[in-house]
């Protein structure tokens, strides 16, 4: 009985890991139907993604941009108007960046 319910936990386990270890941007660039490229704005509540700053192991890969963010992972930052609003955060973020002076994108 005891090594079924460890064979049952085990199973359970091995099935929930991968949802666990995928990344929480789609391969397209996309976050929840935000687009990940485009003007955003910093703020301090209500975002509507939560983002943490890394160096490695990002979500996704981000370049600032002074014009024209057309690519997935080119950013230009503004205070009115934005596709989509950021807060940073040190814990329990929705997505993890990596800021980039080149190849910006979905991180593989």
């Amino acid at each position: 009985m005891i090594r079924k319910i460890m064979l049952l936990a085990l199973a359970a386990a091995m099935f929930s890991t991968p949802a666990l270890a995928a990344s929480a941007v789609s391969s397209d660039g996309y976050y929840k139907g935000i687009r990940l490229a485009g003007k955003v704005k910093i703020v301090n509540s209500f975002p509507d993604i939560k983002v943490q700053i890394v160096n490695s192991f990002p979500d996704l890969k981000v370049q600032v941009v002074n014009s024209f963010p057309n690519a997935v992972g080119q950013w230009q930052i503004v205070d009115s108007f934005p596709d989509f609003t950021i807060q940073i955060v040190n814990s329990f973020p929705d997505i993890k960046i990596q800021m980039v002076n080149s190849f910006p994108g979905v991180a593989r």
